[in-house]
């Protein structure tokens, strides 16, 4: 018995094994700072969402990060709004089964609500409700323990006998299959910092209250080996002038990078998620006109490609028996691959009458999937939050959440990878009942079809074929079976498809249904 060699042509990519949402609760008691009066009653919370670190290990992907929360309250001896800075740190983490130390993991923080009760003058409860998406993705390592160049089960396998004249010899025969499979090539991150001068127009006497940053990737693309990306920092300020008035104060810091992703081609798709991980301002409460602002942040780019595979579908000997074994394998293909904006309009009722709104922001969750025949239906649960005064003067807050839906034509066998952004800005105003909002909110969506795949994993020569003699046949005359190739006859009697269609006077590749056929036997 011999063992026929097998190439094995690594195709260059990467295997998902987590892709979750992972939503959590973190408590923390605070005293309030002895330069900061008692409080009467809490407004609001502002918060911002850091990510801090991450850790592949085997079989679990860890995150963590920072909350950043500024406290607005009113104080007991009355006067203007007050604040106070808090941090929360958080970790969550994830079962990843095929996780590796030298996996990589993608992640963004987000909160999604925060809120403080006081339980004395002195002394507070805050609580703050985060949803971390997070993506593992593994790399194999061999017997000996070295990383291979390749990073998924995934190979391209054909023949490849030891010797040419052992092929001629012993007959071999091989069907292979070109297909495409859709893979994840490279994942390619890098921190980055920048400083900017940002002008919050406060003057002598003004005060911010709070400061939150949103970063967001606007253009991505791939020029050789080199991942050209764009996007700006949408700073958000909630100040109080000298006279005591609240407003709010928007800024955009734009940003471009460059990640080298050796490789890749210009055919290639690229997505960049840019997640902060610190920012660094004028403390909160100090009096600013323009101000370095310093923001520290993680670029994330996941580079996918469609790629040509060479299957081996199936073998034999036309000389030899031949024992095979198979193995399946994931093809993937994009089914839709798109950006889907959903307009939103939402009226906050409140309990008394609106005389102006001051400020508001959104929180996004978690997108929730459904299914209803080949429409994926997506889910995102969306916080609003908004500051008003109303007819007493008494500052007011208010939130409420809403979901909003987008369906797209995803078939059954598909998986849909998504996420959201809000881009623009959400306008609040005051409407009859309490606040009118709007904002634009977008899907994200990749959708992946998935079927498994057989082909041949190896093979080894077993005992010589029967050749024709007296008592047999050297031609056999049949029909085809329904749905039977040619291919498949030729194995079955242990020849060749040349063989058959030369003695049947065929054309290439064309089989007739219902002719009898001659059916030389290899001697």
């Amino acid at each position: 018995i011999m063992e026929l060699e097998l190439k094995r042509d690594a195709i260059h990519c990467f295997e998902t094994v987590a892709d979750v949402t992972i939503c959590q609760e973190e408590t923390q008691e605070a005293i309030v700072p002895d330069a900061c009066p008692d409080i009467l009653r809490i407004v609001e919370v502002c918060g911002q969402a850091c990510l801090t670190g991450k850790q592949a290990r085997e079989g679990m992907a860890t995150v963590s990060g920072m909350v950043r929360a500024s406290v607005l309250y009113l104080p007991e001896t009355g006067g203007c709004l007050r604040h106070m800075e808090l941090s929360v740190p958080f970790t969550c983490q994830v079962e990843a089964p095929g996780l590796t130390s030298q996996g990589t993991i993608l992640a963004d923080p987000r909160l999604r609500w925060a809120e403080a009760r006081v339980l004395n003058p002195r002394k507070i409860l805050l609580r703050v409700d985060l949803a971390v998406l997070l993506a593992a993705l593994t790399a194999l390592l061999d017997k000996s323990g070295c990383l291979k160049e390749y990073f998924s089960k995934f190979e391209q396998k054909e023949i490849k006998q030891r010797l040419k004249e052992a092929a001629e010899e012993h007959g071999i025969r091989q069907l292979q299959e070109e297909q495409t499979t859709d893979q994840i090539i490279a994942v390619q991150e890098k921190p980055f910092t920048f400083t900017d001068g940002v002008d919050l127009g406060l003057s002598e006497g003004g005060e911010l209250l709070s400061l939150r940053g949103e970063p967001s990737c606007e253009e991505s693309r791939l020029i050789g080996s080199k991942l050209i990306f764009k996007g700006s920092v949408e700073l958000h300020a909630l100040l109080r002038d000298a006279d005591g008035t609240l407003r709010t104060a928007r800024e955009s810091m734009p940003f471009s990078q460059i990640i080298e992703v050796p490789g890749a081609g210009e055919d290639a798709e690229c997505e960049v998620q840019v997640v902060l991980t610190d920012l660094n301002a004028p403390a909160i409460g100090t009096t600013v006109g323009s101000a370095e602002v310093t923001l520290e942040l993680l670029a994330q780019a996941v580079v996918r490609s469609q790629r040509p595979v060479t299957m081996l579908q199936d073998i034999y000997s036309t000389g030899w028996m031949l024992e095979v074994q198979t193995e399946e394998h994931t093809m993937r293909q994009v089914v839709d691959q798109s950006i889907r904006p959903q307009s939103v309009r939402e009226i906050l009722e409140t309990t008394t009458l609106v005389r102006n709104a001051i400020d508001g922001w959104l929180s996004l969750g978690e997108i929730r999937q459904s299914r209803e025949g080949d429409q994926m239906i997506l889910s995102a649960e969306v916080l609003i939050t908004a500051l008003y005064l109303d007819d007493g003067e008494e500052l007011q807050s208010i939130q409420r959440t809403v979901q909003t839906d987008c369906r797209l034509d995803c078939p059954v066998q598909a998986v849909c990878q998504c996420w959201c952004t809000a881009p623009g800005e959400l306008a609040v105003v005051p409407a009859a009942g309490g606040l009118e909002v709007r904002f634009t909110l977008e899907f994200h969506c990749l959708g992946l079809a998935e079927r498994r795949q057989a082909a041949i994993s190896s093979a080894r020569l077993g005992e010589e074929r029967a050749k024709p003699d007296g008592t047999q046949p050297s031609v056999v005359l049949r029909m085809a079976a329904p749905g039977e190739r040619l291919w498949d006859i030729a194995k079955a009697y242990g020849t060749t498809t040349e063989e058959i269609t030369q003695a049947n006077e065929l054309e290439e590749g064309c089989l007739p249904t219902g002719r009898m056929l001659l059916i030389p036997r290899v001697r």
